[in-house]
């Protein structure tokens, strides 16, 4: 195994432990930003800033306004000193097309996730941008 598919499986490993942080029931994601081998931001899905952490309704389907693993991590290095130009995004599930179209425009160039999202939309999306696409 190459040095680079170690550190691949190492940062999903990684996402995977911070998934658990998540609130959500059905089903908990996590998400790892790196650049030049160095975390610069992380995010599981859950409810936006301020809101219950309650992600599921009575009825057990997922709220509208959850916010999907990728989106916390995108959004939280926008708040942050650090780019998004170049990275490589660690996501225990692949990405929805909206986070698809996030991961696109926030000039990531690499996605690696472990489980199939329940649609194919958001990887065939990536692909046709140019985004390296690796399932591990």
């Amino acid at each position: 195994m190459d040095k680079q598919t170690q550190f691949d499986l190492h940062y999903l490993e990684m996402a995977q432990i911070w998934a658990q942080n998540s609130y959500c029931q059905r089903r908990k994601v996590g998400a790892l930003m790196v650049k030049d081998r160095m975390i610069i931001s992380d995010g599981y899905n859950g409810t936006p800033r301020g809101f219950e952490n309650v992600c599921e309704d009575e009825d057990g389907s997922t709220k509208p306004y959850v916010l999907h693993a990728e989106a916390n991590a995108i959004t939280k290095v926008a708040r942050s000193n650090n780019s998004s130009e170049g990275a490589t995004i660690y996501i225990t599930a692949s990405p929805c097309i909206e986070c698809a179209k996030l991961i696109i425009q926030s000039g990531i160039v690499r996605v690696v996730y472990r489980d199939d999202y329940r649609s194919q939309e958001g990887i065939e999306l990536l692909k046709r941008a140019g985004v390296q696409v690796d399932k591990m």
